[in-house]
This record gives C-alpha cells, structure tokens and sequence, in this order.
C-alpha cells in the first residue's frame, strides 16, 4: 500500500484571488511550434533506451540546449535494472535551476525515456521492439524546453526546477516500483528539498487532447489540482475536464511520497501507448501550446 502524506496548499485560496496575485507578471508567449520541434528532434534521435547510442546523443542534446537557458544544470547518473531477463543500465536525470538564489519555488517536471518494447502493439511481431515515444516521453520533454527558453527570456519571480526524469518507462505491469525509477532516485537524494508545487508533464502531445484529474493528484494534492483546472477555464481550455478518471503509477508518486504536492498532468487516453506507432503524427503543436499555455500561466501568476 502506498504510503503517501497528504499535503495541503489551501493559502492560495484564502485571499479569494485564485488566479493574480499581487506579483503577477506580464506572461511570456508559449509557442506550440517551437515545442513541436522539440518533440521532433528528440524522436530524430530514435527510442531513447537507457544504454543506448540514441539515449546518449538525445542526453548530450537534452543538457546542450537547458544550458542554453538555465542558471545551472546538472546531471544524476544511477545504476538501474529492469525486464523480465533482468538486466541493468545506466540511467540518467537532467535538472535545470533557475533563479536558484530563490527560496520559493516550483518543479515541473517529466520522463525523457522511451519504453524498450512495444509490448502494448496490435503486432505481436512488434513486441520486443523499442518505443520511439513521441507522445510518451517527448511531449512533456518538450514543452519544458520551451518553457526553459521563456524562463531565460524573462525571469519569473520565483525559483523554477526542471528536471527530466530517466528510467521512468522500463517497468513491468504487475510491478509498480519497476516504473517510476529515476524520479525514486531524484527522491531518494533530495529528501529535503520542499518545492510548493510540482507538475509532472507526461502524454500531453495527442492530437485528441483530454486531460482528466489523475487520481492520485487529487487525493494528495488536490489544491493544486483545483488551480490548475481553474486556470484552464479562465484560458478557456476545454480538454481539461473538472472530473477524476485515471490512477496512474507515474513519476510523481514518489515525490507525494517525500512530501512535495505534485499532479500528474496526464491524457491517458491513447491508443497508440507502448506501441511502434507513438510517432510525431500522433501529436500536435496546438496540444503542446494548450498544456504550455497553462503551465507559463501558473508560474508567472505564482
């Protein structure tokens, strides 16, 4: 049983001002095409397999381009092991800080990686393929790339971390704590860091956007949750819908584990999951530019 603490952030609604605060700033413009071709160069690389040459050029680009526009980027190698023939890798995380001097502050965050095998694929022939992942790994990758590029372009009033979790998409089905491995490292090593809030972006590029409230987040950060389905509303966003629908074992679990508020921003509606036809057709700048949109309010409306 998951042992998660529920945490609270109900200050932001006792002013009765939900979406400006008395910093509010002036918001940078999200661009979906630019997102989009983010998308699309991570999936130029090929599946992004830990161990893999594609896994290394896409890291070398991944780290390149944050430090481009991040104050101060690291990485955090790890040893993991996985499949039912168990065997291990080296996986590793990507964190951005900006405004590190900062003591309040926001993570948004979400899977690099890509699945080894498409064992969810109509073609049995495809099952031991690897995954380019489109959707499932660069969508969410690349909308926080382009939020990086507006984070450097004009600095928000608040600390930002963005971290790129590896290791998230190698588990087994009927083993939960096989998925999720690098944000578990991340936890592991950061007990102490306390952000107000986290978002974990993961399968936001479909064409079919439908983002409902994943279980999880709501139960243990359902504030958050709140203000964010609330400011897709005010944005006149109509694919997030106010209803529960999903519980997904996903990269924010074990940071509600440490404590940190963080929901899953999810559309886990996609038939093309964990299969060999998760290609950038499937997505879209306009799905992208809808999640950004949101996520570049929340921060400069903080």
């Amino acid at each position: 049983m998951l042992n998660l603490r529920k945490t609270g952030i109900t200050a932001w609604f006792l002013t009765g001002i939900l979406l400006y605060g008395c910093d509010a700033q002036p918001e940078p413009k999200f661009d979906g095409n630019n997102a989009f071709l983010y998308l699309k160069k991570q999936c130029d690389f090929g599946p992004r397999v830990p161990g893999s040459a594609a896994h290394k050029a896409c890291l070398d680009y991944l780290v390149q381009t944050l430090r481009l526009f991040a104050d101060r980027v690291q990485t955090q190698p790890f040893i993991f092991t996985f499949g039912t023939d168990p065997q291990s890798a080296t996986a590793i995380n990507v964190i951005a800080n900006f405004n590190p001097q900062h003591n309040r502050r926001i993570l948004l965050c979400a899977h690099w990686d890509t699945r080894p095998w498409a064992d969810q694929d109509p073609d049995p022939a495809n099952h031991k393929k690897p995954v380019l992942g489109a959707n499932d790994g660069a969508s969410g990758t690349a909308v926080l790339l382009e939020i990086a590029r507006l984070l450097h372009q004009q600095k928000p009033n608040i600390g930002i971390d963005i971290v790129l979790f590896d290791a998230e998409d190698a588990g087994l089905y009927n083993k939960d704590r096989s998925f999720a491995q690098g944000s578990a490292e991340f936890a592991r090593q950061n007990r102490s860091y306390k952000p107000e809030a986290g978002i974990l972006l993961d399968l936001i590029g479909d064409r079919d956007l439908e983002i409902y409230q994943e279980i999880y987040s709501a139960t243990y950060a359902g504030d958050l949750v709140k203000r964010i389905w609330e400011i897709a509303q005010y944005l006149g966003i109509d694919e997030f819908i106010p209803e529960q629908k999903y519980a997904v074992f996903d990269d924010h679990i074990p940071l509600l584990e440490i404590g940190i508020p963080c929901i899953d921003i999810i559309d886990f509606n996609y038939s093309y999951w964990h299969t060999t036809l998760d290609t950038p057709d499937k997505c879209s700048a306009a799905s992208l530019e809808k999640i950004g949109r949101i996520v570049v309010h929340f921060i400069y409306n903080f």
